[in-house]
C-alpha cells in the first residue's frame, strides 16, 4: 500500500474504522520536501518553551518575516503551534510547502468527543452557548473547529458578544488586508449555513440527552426519587448511548461534511487525498513570496476575522523551504528550524515529554529553550531540561531569555541586573535537577548554559540598530545563530578509554524503582490512590486515553502519556545508575569524560526505550485497553480505572521483587537486554 492510502474502512453515518497503523505523515512530508541533512552542511534547531514565551517569535526573526505585512509564522498570546513546524532556510528560492493534514478517522474520533462534550454539557445544566463552544473547540485546544466552521453567535448572547482579551486570536491581526483570503464560493459554502447547522445542532442535542435520560429512566422504572441514581448513571453512559444513535452519527456527518468541504477554497497548489477520499498532503512552489506566505497562512493562522475558512486545526505538519534571510543579518545560515507545541504551564502536563518531541530531542543537532525572562524556567521547561539530561542530549542545549524589554524594576537598573536575576532562578532548577538526577545532570546543562545563553528583547517588531537595547539584541540574535550554524561541530569530550562497570542486581533495583514511581503516579492519575502530585483525572478523559491506546493510533491523551511516563522512569533510574558504577575500566576518567561516557550510554539506552515502552503498555495490551474503553454503566468509571492498574500496567509494567529473575519479571527482561546490547556495543560492563 502506497504512502497516499490508509487503512481505513467507511461505515455508515461518517463513521470510518480506525486505520490498522499510524500513518507516518513525516515520511510523506519527506518525500514530498526532503529535509536536507549534515552532509548538505544543515544543522536542525528545535525550539522547546511554554506557550507564550515567544517560540514562533524567535522563529520569526530568524527568517526576517515582517511582523506586520506577512505574519508568519502566525503567533499568539495562548497556544498557537498544535503541528509540527520545519522551516528550511535556503540560499535560493523557490519557496516551496509541504503540508499533511490528520487523518480522517482523527478527525472523526474529535469531532464525536466535541459533539458528546456539548451533549454532557447540557445534561449538567449548562448553558446552550457552552455546549456550542464546547462543539466547536475541542478541550485540549487542538482541534479548534471553530477555525475551520467559523463561530455563530447564538441570539441569547449577541448583546454580550464582545471580543475577550483572552480570546486565542492573533495578537498582531490589525485590519491588514494583506491577509485577507477571498471569500468563499457560496455555492460552494455558505457561511449562514454552515453556522445555522451549528445552532440547530444544539437543540437537537439537547433533544437526545432527554431521550437518553428517558431510556435509563425507563430501564430502572425509576421514581421521582431516583433521580440522583439516574442522573450518576446517565452522567457515566451518557457517552456511550450517544455514541449507539443513529442520530448521533448523522450530526456526526454533518460536520465532517463542512469541514471537508473548505479544502474546496484551495485554489494554488496540488492536494492529495487518500484513496477514500480525504485529503492528506498539500505542496505549492513559487517564486513569489507575498503569494506563497499568504496561501500558506490558511493552514497556520488563528487570524479571527479568517475564522470559517481556515484549515490549521486539521494540519498535523507544516514544512517550508525558501530564501529566508534576517533583517539584521547579511548572511543565510543553512538551518532547519523546527516550531513545536508549547509545553504547557502546569506541573501536571509536565511530568514527561511526549514519545514524538523525545524521538526529535534525540534527531537534532541543537535544541533552544526558549523562556521568558520575566518569569523564567517555570515547571514545564524545568521537566523538559530533566528530559533532555536522561536522555544523553544536554550537549545540544542553548538558551534564549526573551521578553528583556519586559523587565523593568527599581532593583534592576542594568542589564547585567537583570541577567543575573535570570540566571538566579535557572540556578535554583539546576540545583533541584542536581537533588533529583545527581551531579551529571545538573554539570551537563550548566556547561551548556554557561557557554550558550542570550537575553533579547523587543522581539515582536522589527529591530532597530539606532537603539541601544535594539543593538544588544540583534548582537545576541547574530551571536545565537552563528552559534547554532556549527552545533555539533565542539562535540562533547571524547568517552576515552574507561568503561564503567555495574553489577546487575543494581539494574534490578533500578527497574524496582521505576516501575514503583509509575505505578504510583497512575495510582492517583486514577483515582486509587491520593497523590497531590498526580491529582486525579476526570473519567472522561481517561476513558478517551483507552481508546486512543486500544485502537492503536495514539499513546497519550492531552497530558495523560503513560508509555512516556514508563519511559521517562526508566530513564532516571537507569541514568542515577550510571553515576554510581562498581569501578572502571580501562583507567579513571577525567570529568569531562566520565559526563560524555553517561550521556554517551543514556543517549543509546533511550533509543532502545522507545521500542520496549511501546511495546509493554500498548502493543501487548491493546485487548486490556480495549476492555477498559468498553466499559459502561454504574461505577464504570472506577471499574475501567481497576482493568487499566491490573491488566495493563500490572501485565506491561510490573513492580520486580526483590532480588527478582529478569526471567520471572517481562519488564526486567526486557529492560535488562537493553542494558545487555549496550553493552556489547562496548559502551559498558555488566557484571
Amino acid at each position: 500500500m502506497g504512502p497516499y492510502h490508509t487503512a481505513t474502512t467507511s461505515c455508515s453515518q461518517g463513521r470510518e474504522e480506525p486505520e490498522a497503523g499510524r500513518t507516518d505523515f513525516r515520511s510523506i512530508r519527506d518525500e514530498l520536501l526532503p529535509l536536507p541533512t549534515g552532509t548538505d552542511g544543515y544543522k536542525h534547531v528545535l525550539l522547546l518553551g511554554t506557550t507564550g514565551a515567544g517560540k514562533t517569535t524567535v522563529v520569526r526573526q530568524l527568517l526576517g518575516t515582517d511582523p506586520e505585512s506577512e505574519r508568519f509564522p502566525s503567533t499568539s498570546t495562548a497556544k498557537t503551534t498544535v503541528a509540527d513546524t520545519e522551516i528550511i532556510l535556503t540560499e535560493a528560492g523557490p519557496y516551496r510547502a509541504a503540508i499533511t493534514f490528520a487523518g480522517r478517522d482523527e478527525v472523526v474520533d474529535h469531532v464525536m468527543e466535541n459533539v458528546s462534550a456539548a451533549a454532557l454539557a447540557l445534561f449538567q445544566g449548562r448553558s446552550e452557548e457552552d455546549a456550542l463552544r464546547r462543539l466547536l473547540d475541542h478541550v485540549n485546544q487542538r482541534f479548534r473547529f471553530s477555525y475551520v466552521l467559523g463561530r455563530p453567535v447564538l441570539s441569547s448572547d449577541e448583546d454580550d458578544d464582545l471580543p475577550d482579551d483572552d480570546e486565542d486570536e492573533d495578537e498582531d491581526a490589525a485590519a491588514d488586508g494583506a491577509l485577507a483570503l477571498a471569500p468563499a464560493d457560496p455555492e460552494v459554502i455558505d457561511p449562514a449555513e454552515t453556522a445555522a447547522l451549528l445552532v440547530r445542532t444544539v437543540p437537537r442535542l439537547r433533544a437526545l440527552v432527554e431521550k437518553c435520560a428517558l431510556d435509563v429512566r425507563t430501564e430502572l422504572r425509576a421514581t421521582d426519587d431516583d433521580e440522583r441514581v439516574v442522573a450518576e448513571i446517565l452522567e457515566e453512559t451518557l457517552d456511550t448511548e450517544l455514541r449507539a444513535m443513529e442520530e448521533f452519527d448523522e450530526i456526526v456527518a454533518g460536520l465532517l461534511h463542512e469541514i471537508e468541504l473548505r479544502f474546496s477554497l484551495l485554489d494554488d497548489g496540488e492536494l492529495r487525498r487518500t484513496h477514500r477520499g480525504w485529503p492528506l498532503s498539500w505542496t505549492l512552489e513559487t517564486a513569489d513570496r507575498g503569494a506563497f506566505l499568504k496561501t500558506v497562512m490558511r493552514f497556520s493562522s488563528n487570524y479571527a476575522p479568517l475564522f470559517g475558512r481556515l484549515l490549521t486545526p486539521l494540519v498535523n505538519g507544516i514544512r517550508v523551504s525558501g530564501p529566508f534571510v534576517p533583517t539584521w543579518s547579511d548572511t543565510n545560515e543553512r538551518l532547519v528550524l523546527i516550531d513545536v507545541e508549547g509545553l504547557g504551564h502546569t506541573p501536571k502536563s509536565a511530568s514527561s515529554v511526549s514519545t514524538g518531541l523525545a524521538k526529535r530531542l534525540d534527531e537534532v543537532d541543537a535544541i533552544l529553550v526558549v523562556d521568558n525572562a520575566t518569569a523564567p524556567m517555570q515547571a514545564a521547561p524545568a521537566a523538559a531540561l530533566r528530559s533532555i539530561a536522561v536522555s544523553g542530549n544536554s550537549s545540544k542545549l542553548r538558551f534564549l531569555f526573551t521578553h528583556f524589554d519586559h523587565m523593568k524594576a527599581d532593583n534592576l537598573p542594568l542589564f547585567s541586573d537583570r541577567e543575573g536575576h535570570v540566571l538566579a532562578s535557572v540556578e535554583n532548577v539546576l540545583g533541584a535537577i542536581g537533588e533529583e538526577l545527581g551531579a551529571a545532570a545538573e554539570r551537563g546543562i550548566r556547561a551548556q548554559l554557561d557557554r550558550h545563553r542570550y537575553f533579547v528583547g523587543g522581539m515582536h517588531a522589527m529591530l532597530d540598530g539606532r537603539r541601544k537595547e535594539g543593538r544588544r539584541t540583534i548582537g545576541q540574535l547574530r551571536s545565537l545563530s552563528a552559534g547554532l550554524s556549527t552545533a555539533g561541530a565542539a562535540a562533547a569530550a571524547e568517552t576515552g578509554p574507561a568503561r564503567p562497570v555495574f553489577d546487575r542486581m543494581h539494574l534490578s533495583s533500578a527497574v524496582r524503582e521505576a516501575a514503583r514511581n509509575f505505578h504510583a503516579r497512575w495510582l492517583g492519575l486514577l483515582g486509587l490512590a491520593p497523590d497531590a502530585e498526580a491529582p486525579k483525572q476526570h473519567w472522561t478523559r481517561v476513558k478517551a486515553l483507552t481508546r486512543r491506546l486500544g485502537e492503536g493510533w495514539d499513546d497519550e491523551y492531552d497530558s495523560l502519556k503513560p508509555v512516556a511516563d514508563l519511559r521517562t522512569a526508566l530513564q532516571v533510574q537507569i541514568f542515577l545508575m550510571l553515576q554510581r558504577p562498581l569501578r572502571w575500566e580501562g583507567g579513571e576518567p577525567t570529568e569531562d569524560e566520565r559526563q560524555a561516557v553517561i550521556d554517551d550510554i543514556s543517549g543509546a539506552v533511550t533509543a532502545k526505550l522507545y521500542e520496549l515502552t511501546d511495546k509493554c503498555l500498548k502493543e501487548d495490551v491493546r485487548s486490556a485497553w480495549l476492555d477498559a474503553y468498553r466499559q459502561r454503566g454504574p461505577k464504570s468509571a472506577l471499574t475501567r480505572a481497576r482493568l487499566i492498574d491490573a491488566e495493563v500496567f500490572g501485565r506491561g509494567a510490573p513492580v520486580p521483587a526483590v532480588a527478582a529473575s529478569p526471567d520471572r519479571n517481562g519488564l526486567l527482561k526486557a529492560v535488562a537486554h537493553v542494558l545487555e546490547e549496550v553493552a556489547e556495543d562496548g559502551r559498558l560492563v555488566l557484571d
